[in-house]
């Protein structure tokens, strides 16, 4: 570490500032690569979590990033969208020394022992002990580079800059009129490609010696550049297929390829979402969002992860079910500053809310394609309230398979038959939607029998809501959405209306 060679002034500004200095300070120039390695190594031994906020990888691909790590290797990381590839990649900067001394203006950011540039070697040259050393800050080393179509070679390798030949009157044969490209410039440094994949081959090809050998070609000039640099590649699987691929000699190059994963439990894709939702700080009054609504939220990406419309191939990123909590609080904020009201609960309505996250973050097959994204999203939303019902809730096909168990159902869809409906409007007051919910006859009392560990009373009104449309999903009940809410109704009731409604529309125009 750079303290055990400099002290810090009261400025915050390493006191060293010449070669000489640094010399007698006892510094060791020491590989990026080796940097991170013996960092790492002091991490293992001391406790700490270099990559703390990375939930679910803990004994998957943190594991094999350390070991590629003590191996100091060149990493590709392998997943779908919202695997946190790009997040894992920023958070190695952590690993390296906080400061780190190099010739001051050099544009390869030298180490004042071992220089690279023409301009370090000719400066030390010139001022020897003297030469002016600056110190970089871990933060400086890190690059960060989105491979698109239109990169080029001049963009991470570098170019002949004739400005810089006119106004120093060099020839083109000096290397001082070479304009470096991203890649030399993070020499010392951690250089990241995100999507690797989209970079046109003969782009990847230019990569083969900087990553093997440290040579670099510019304009027919072969500079032997021996560039100490952490490549780490991010991609697609799907890239593969759709968009490119990374060549063979490329990845023959990179000494380890890491597989991300989405969250593997209900609980830890909870655990991220509640870490990245980006809340605003001056949300109206009280909003509370039960941990049932929150498992929702995280249901709908599991069911997405596995549906027949949406491309499993594209992936579903984390960021659906981040932008779905995140609108599920504001239809709550919503509501509360439509009725006035201080104090808001979510209900299984506002999740109507979170349809717009839903359908932005999803590709879909031609099968979802036809049946639109909307309804995709809703269809969603109902599956994971059916998948989630039978945690609170009796089975409702086990009722229907076993006639000798009790219907704890029947009750509520008996009303239902008898031409009872009731309407759960988004904006309904407090007042008013507990005044719907409560005319359901034996509702309360199925919710106060299954659920007696939660004497909370807004979670018991969601939790009839939440009967109600679980019974929907389960075939008991139907429901028909209005411009502004959803009817819930007779599913017999409802079937029967539908085919009588033609016929009378005929009779009428008859």
């Amino acid at each position: 570490m750079i303290n055990a060679y400099a002290d810090l002034s009261a400025d915050g500004k390493l006191a060293i500032t010449t070669l000489g200095q640094l010399k007698s300070a006892g510094y060791e120039s020491q590989s990026i690569k080796d940097e991170l390695r013996t960092n790492l190594i002091t991490s293992i031994a001391e406790g700490v979590d270099v990559f703390e906020g990375i939930w679910g990888y803990e004994d998957t691909v943190i594991p094999d990033i350390e070991r590629a790590i003590l191996s100091r290797h060149n990493i590709n990381l392998l997943g779908l969208r919202g695997q946190a590839k790009t997040r894992i990649a920023r958070m190695m900067v952590n690993l390296l020394d906080e400061w780190v001394p190099y010739v001051s203006g050099s544009d390869l950011n030298d180490d004042p022992l071992q220089p690279l540039s023409q301009f370090a070697v000719d400066l030390i040259a010139e001022k020897g002990e003297d030469t002016p050393i600056s110190w970089m800050h871990r933060q400086d080393r890190f690059t960060e580079k989105l491979a698109t179509p239109d990169v080029s070679i001049a963009d991470l390798i570098g170019d002949v800059d004739p400005i810089k030949a006119a106004t120093l009157k060099l020839p083109y044969s000096d290397e001082r009129v070479i304009h470096y490209g991203l890649v030399p410039r993070s020499h010392r440094g951690i250089f990241v490609i995100n999507e690797l994949p989209d970079l046109q081959p003969r782009i990847q090809v230019a990569l083969f010696n900087i990553l093997q050998e440290g040579d670099i070609q510019i304009r027919g000039f072969k500079l032997r550049l021996p560039l100490d640099i952490q490549f780490v590649f991010t991609a697609n699987p799907e890239d593969y297929t759709n968009r490119g691929s990374i060549v063979t000699p490329l990845k023959d190059r990179l000494g380890s390829q890491i597989i991300t994963h989405y969250p593997k439990t209900i609980e830890m894709g909870l655990k991220i979402t509640q870490q990245e939702a980006a809340l605003a700080k001056n949300t109206t009054g009280s909003i509370v969002i039960n941990e049932l609504a929150k498992l929702l939220i995280e249901q709908i990406a599991i069911e997405a992860r596995k549906s027949e419309y949406v491309d499993v191939k594209s992936g579903v990123s984390a960021r659906l079910t981040i932008s779905c909590y995140e609108n599920l609080v504001s239809a709550v904020e919503r509501r509360m500053l439509k009725n006035k009201e201080k104090e808001g609960h979510v209900r299984i309505a506002d999740f109507i809310g979170i349809v717009p996250s839903i359908t932005g973050k999803i590709e879909l097959v031609y099968e979802g394609e036809q049946e639109g994204a909307g309804i995709v999203a809703q269809n969603l939303i109902g599956k994971a309230i059916r998948s989630l019902f039978v945690d609170y809730f009796t089975d409702p096909d086990q009722v229907r398979k076993n006639r000798e168990m009790r219907d704890p159902y029947k009750p509520i869809a008996d009303w239902f038959g008898n031409s009872n409906m009731i309407d759960v409007l988004h904006d309904y007051s407090n007042k008013a939607y507990k005044k719907e919910l409560g005319k359901v006859p034996g509702l309360s009392d199925l919710v106060n029998e299954q659920i007696k560990e939660n004497k909370n009373e807004d979670f018991k009104w969601f939790m009839m809501e939440f009967v109600l449309f679980g019974l929907v999903e389960y075939s008991y009940l139907s429901k028909h959405p209005l411009e502004n809410g959803m009817r819930i109704d007779d599913l017999l009731g409802s079937m029967i209306s539908g085919f009588t409604n033609p016929e009378s529309d005929l009779e009428d125009e008859l």
